[in-house]
């Protein structure tokens, strides 16, 4: 098998992992903000478990959907573009170049979340109420991401055989 076959398959089974966690972070995503996320909410944690575990819940898919994306399917669709591929800061800046992501500066950010929803609570529950909040904030951006670089590879790889995933919805 050639090496670009197998890197097309990797690619395809990334779109798709990433769009099933799309899948899951909206639902998710809908459920935890039908309510305000706020300090009142966030001093329930400890006794309100179907809140914690909504909060689990985001975290764990925000956190899967952004390291996936970022850290695999950038990689991945710069190789299929016969980029070259170098730290993660020089795959987002190209990403950004080629009008993929809207700012690198908020995928760092978003980025920087992850440790915050999963560590502050246990010491500043002001610090995870921010975090969570910017986070669904910028759930839009991962969502767009993942939308511009499926339209943006159907429209310039061809791949036998793939089957392309869907767009996500906001």
């Amino acid at each position: 098998m050639s090496q670009m076959l197998i890197e097309s398959l990797r690619f395809i089974k990334l779109l798709n992992v990433v769009y099933k966690e799309g899948l899951h972070l909206g639902k998710t995503n809908q459920r935890l903000f039908e309510k305000s996320i706020d300090i009142e909410w966030g001093n329930q944690l400890n006794t309100n478990v179907t809140a914690a575990e909504q909060l689990d819940a985001f975290a764990a898919r925000y956190s899967r959907m952004q390291y996936t994306l970022g850290d695999k399917l950038v990689p991945s669709l710069l190789r299929m573009l016969a980029e070259n591929t170098g730290s993660n800061l020089d795959n987002l800046n190209r990403i950004e170049k080629l009008g993929l992501l809207v700012s690198v500066t908020d995928w760092l950010e978003a980025r920087n979340l992850r440790n915050k929803m999963v560590h502050e609570y246990i010491d500043d529950i002001s610090e995870l109420i921010m975090a969570v909040n910017r986070a669904h904030q910028l759930v839009t951006m991962l969502v767009d991401t993942y939308n511009n670089i499926l339209t943006y590879a159907q429209a310039r790889i061809s791949i036998d055989n793939a089957t392309w995933p869907g767009i996500l919805e906001q």
